[in-house]
């Protein structure tokens, strides 16, 4: 027994943990992505707390407005993706010449997507934001709720396409292996973010008191700033990002690389539409049982992706890695580096997840809201903080099956799961029980442990690893 214990150890070591060169590549590729994401999650609960002072009705109003930009964030996210499996790839070939086509695509789709959402915020804003003013509470509060978060919403429409152009930017640096400039040009954006709300929420240096007004604006400029940093630099320095070099020298897009883009990318950006829509629709169903709820969950969301960042960045690592890796032709590497990445995710989640157990109860003493709210949100926390390392899991899981081109089983996986599962099981909890809203938050959170078992049954079967760009040929025919 003793001697089978002893040779479990190095099958577990070879299949879990990398050497000191595999951690120094990954810890290179992200902890760039983990800084930028944890400055600009930090800078996020100081909004929040900023916007929070002025009221709970402030607070709740920008939250509600938020969701509808987080559908738009993740619909930006999911139309790059299917031209980031493809740049991923042709940087790991070395076909800089192709690589420069997926971002000329990314820029023009990313660009189409901004003047949808423009349409859409701008025609159905009122029915928009009045979808998560439907619980038990004051009708007076309701309307303060929806003129804070109409206020909000229109002025951050003039930040949808600088934000949707730097990230085409940033996503094609990344897939490049360059993470450090978007590192640096989100941590202008969120500096410039942090010190305009301070100016004109509260009206200093001699600016207006603007208060949730002035939390847009200060969005808006720092989303601008965040383009031209990024956009600027990298043309700047085209010896170090030799590969944007003629990009807008030409506005070539091969049609069959385009139409095997498309092919690719549509399912992942339906997925990412549906599965923000499904989070939203989430956070709508336990709106239901009061508008405190709007308030806590958006107090426990801020929280959560701050301590949640360092594991979700992984995600990434998994992403460049993986699709590199294939790309070059080397599927069995692929494999073994996704085993060795989930490891490394889910111990990470496994220490965040019990810090903010930990800490829950006081870090949201920062909130001058209601105490009501403050200890919701911490409850929420909690139950949140349980479910980390299957978090991590399941998100390990997302970007391998993606960096291979499964589109569909990646649509499968996220957003057709939240529909046919996650929703409706959690419509069940709200409307056919009893339960308090600090029993039924926890009980809506399994879902993610049995997210997390799906996503090991499909790495495990090894069908997602794919060289997309070996050949034209291959190319064509997947």
């Amino acid at each position: 027994m003793k001697s089978q214990a002893l040779g479990i150890w190095p099958r577990f070591k070879a299949k879990f943990i990398g050497d000191r060169a595999f951690y120094q590549m990954v810890l290179g590729l992200v902890i760039p992505v983990i800084v930028q994401n944890t400055v600009t999650n930090f800078v996020n609960l100081l909004d929040n707390v900023m916007v929070g002072s002025l009221g709970t009705a402030h607070l709740s109003g920008v939250a509600i407005a938020n969701h509808l930009m987080f559908v738009f964030n993740l619909s930006i996210f999911g139309a790059l993706s299917g031209a980031g499996i493809y740049g991923a790839q042709f940087a790991g070939a070395k076909d800089w010449d192709s690589f420069r086509e997926t971002l000329r695509l990314r820029l023009l789709v990313s660009a189409g997507i901004a003047a949808l959402a423009v349409i859409i915020f701008t025609r159905w804003p009122v029915e928009l934001l009045s979808w998560y003013l439907q619980g038990e509470g004051d009708p007076a509060d309701s309307a303060a709720m929806l003129q804070c978060g109409m206020e909000y919403l229109r002025i951050m429409l003039w930040g949808l396409l600088p934000f949707a152009l730097a990230q085409s930017y940033s996503s094609a640096l990344r897939d490049a292996g360059e993470t450090v400039l978007p590192m640096r040009a989100t941590l202008l954006a969120v500096g410039v973010n942090l010190a305009g709300n301070y100016v004109l929420i509260f009206g200093k240096l001699g600016f207006p008191a603007m208060g949730v007004q002035g939390a847009a604006v200060a969005t808006v400029i720092s989303r601008v700033a965040e383009l031209l940093v990024v956009a600027a630099v990298a043309h700047k320095n085209l010896d170090r990002f030799f590969f944007l070099k003629g990009l807008y020298r030409s506005l070539r897009i091969g049609k069959e690389l385009a139409k095997e883009i498309m092919f690719k990318g549509m399912p992942l950006f339906v997925n990412e539409l549906l599965w923000s829509a499904g989070m939203i629709t989430l956070a709508q169903i336990l709106s239901t049982r009061g508008l405190v709820v709007v308030g806590a969950s958006n107090i426990a969301n801020t929280f959560t992706n701050l301590f949640g960042v360092f594991f979700f960045s992984v995600g990434t690592a998994v992403a460049i890695v993986t699709g590199q890796s294939l790309g070059a032709g080397d599927e069995e590497l692929a494999k073994d580096q996704v085993w060795k990445l989930m490891f490394f995710a889910s111990g990470l989640a496994v220490v965040l997840g019990a810090l903010l157990a930990v800490s829950a109860g006081w870090v949201t003493q920062v909130y001058k809201t209601e105490i009501e709210v403050r200890s919701l949100a911490a409850a929420f926390m909690r139950a949140a903080a349980f479910c980390f390392p299957f978090q991590a899991i399941a998100n390990c899981s997302y970007f391998a099956i993606r960096s291979g081109g499964r589109t569909l089983l990646t649509m499968a996986f996220d957003s057709i799961y939240v529909w046919v599962v996650c929703v409706p099981y959690t419509y069940a909890l709200v409307a056919w029980t009893s339960l308090p809203i600090e029993t039924l938050y926890p009980l809506s959170q399994l879902i993610h442990p049995v997210k997390a078992i799906l996503g090991l049954v499909a790495v495990r079967s090894g069908i997602w690893a794919r060289n997309l760009v070996g050949t034209k040929a291959e190319v064509s025919v997947q």
